[in-house]
Formats: C-alpha cells, structure tokens, sequence
C-alpha cells in the first residue's frame, strides 16, 4: 500500500522514538478506525515531531510531563516513558520530571508516573536494553528556604515577590511552606536542567488547561532561562496532540500576552 509523504516521514519519526509502540498502536487500530491509525501517523508524528524547533530528547520531556498531568492517560505515558529513554534523557532526568509533576499535579499523579516507569525500566531490562542512569542530584549545603530563593531569583525573581505579597497575609504555610517544596526541595536538584525544567511545566499547564496564571508565570520564567518564543510555541503546538487545539490554543494566547507585556 502507498502512503503519502506525510505518513511516510512520520512512520520514520517514529521509529525513532517507539516504533515498536507504534506498530502496536496501528494494530490495536486497523480493524476499527484505520483513519485514526494514519491520522496519528501522518499530523502528530510527519507534521509536528518532524519539526526540528525542539529536539526530539526535548519533546519527550514536553509529552512525559503532559501526560502525567493527564490521568486517563497511563498507556500513553509508558509508551512515552519509552521514548524518552530511547531519545537520550537518563533514567535519572526521567525520575525527576515526574518528580517534579508532583508540585503541579500532585503526589498521586507523581506516584502514578513512577510505578509506571518502574513498569518500563522492567520491560526494557527483560527485552536486553541497559538505560543510563544518570546522575544522581547533589544536595546543597543551605537551608531549603534559601535554595528556594536562589532558584527563584533565577527564574522569576519580580514574579516570586508578587506571589508572596499576594498570599503571605491570607494563607503564609502556602507561601512559605509551598514555595519551599516546589523550589528549595525540587527546583533545586541538579540532575535536571533549568531548561528542562521549564519545559516540562510550560507543558503540563498547558495540559491541564486551568492554571492560567502559574502557566504565564512559567513562560516568563522560561525566557527568563533561555527559551525562545519559537521554542515555546513549539510546545504549545505539541500539545495540540496530547491536550487537544483549544488547550493549544489557550497556551499560545498566554505566550502572547506575555510577549507583549
């Protein structure tokens, strides 16, 4: 049968990243909607993962964060978990995103995420394939309160001043102790870019679609750390596949915002 060049590139694309996954995912498809099979195929992978604005080491982190977020979505997160062992990131870097999804989406979601790589590491380990582990994070020698600053200093550093003045009256623990979780305990660990970091949570807001705010917060912060306004839409139209056009649609708007403020 002759496909198009489309589906032709996204096939490759593919094998890339799961192509094992993604002859299963064809044949779990062929007899009942055929059409979704090659739809997949040809938009998700020939047009948006053949782009080359982000890597493909990056979009894994981008679809493992998003995922993660997205509860209903288990089976498509450990064929991603594959990915982005495939594409380069270590099993380290892999553990921290979902580690760190534990700020945005909270601990259930972040358990989920580890017993489902722990599922994984196990396939991978029976089918003969050793993965890096990486590096583990190294601990600073400060208090975790000071860790958090310097992290937000960083990132955001006018951002984090408005967070606190708005809630330390009402609510301090949030303020106080939230913060230091999320950027003293987690933001802090070195076995995970700042880089990485942010695109793993621009994504995951993207995807849950109901944090407007902490989403604007974090594109700030992510051109704050190098990202670039092309590398963000990149995001953005990644999650067209995984979110869907409207959640898509809403992150672009932010970026947009942002931008021109």
């Amino acid at each position: 049968m002759k496909h198009s060049e489309r589906y032709e590139r996204g096939w490759k694309k593919l094998q890339e990243i799961d192509g094992e996954a993604g002859e299963r995912v064809l044949e779990s498809l062929k007899d009942i909607a055929p059409e979704l099979a090659q739809y997949i195929i040809e938009y998700s992978f020939g047009d948006i993962y053949a782009r080359e604005t982000l890597s493909l080491q990056e979009k894994e982190i981008a679809v493992v964060a998003a995922l993660t977020a997205l509860a209903n979505a288990r089976p498509q997160l450990k064929v991603h978990l594959h990915g982005a062992l495939n594409t380069g990131n270590s099993i380290s870097q892999v553990k921290e995103i979902l580690l760190q999804m534990s700020v945005y989406e909270g601990f259930p979601a972040a358990i989920n995420g580890i017993n489902a790589l722990g599922e994984v590491l196990a396939e991978r380990s029976s089918q003969g394939i050793t993965d890096v582990e990486g590096s583990a994070p190294t601990a600073s020698s400060v208090d975790r309160n000071t860790r958090a600053q310097e992290q937000l200093n960083a990132i955001a550093p006018q951002g984090s001043e408005a967070f606190r003045e708005k809630y330390k009256a009402f609510v301090p623990v949030l303020v106080n102790e939230g913060m230091a979780y999320a950027y003293g305990d987690i933001y802090s660990r070195d076995n995970l870019s700042k880089r990485a970091r942010q695109i793993a949570t621009i994504a995951a807001l993207t995807a849950l679609g109901t944090f407007p705010n902490e989403l604007s917060f974090h594109i700030r912060a992510g051109l704050t750390i190098g990202l670039t306004p092309e590398e963000i839409k990149e995001i953005m139209l990644l999650m067209t596949i995984y979110a869907g056009f409207p959640a898509a649609i809403n992150g672009i708007n932010a970026l947009k915002k942002v931008l021109e403020a």
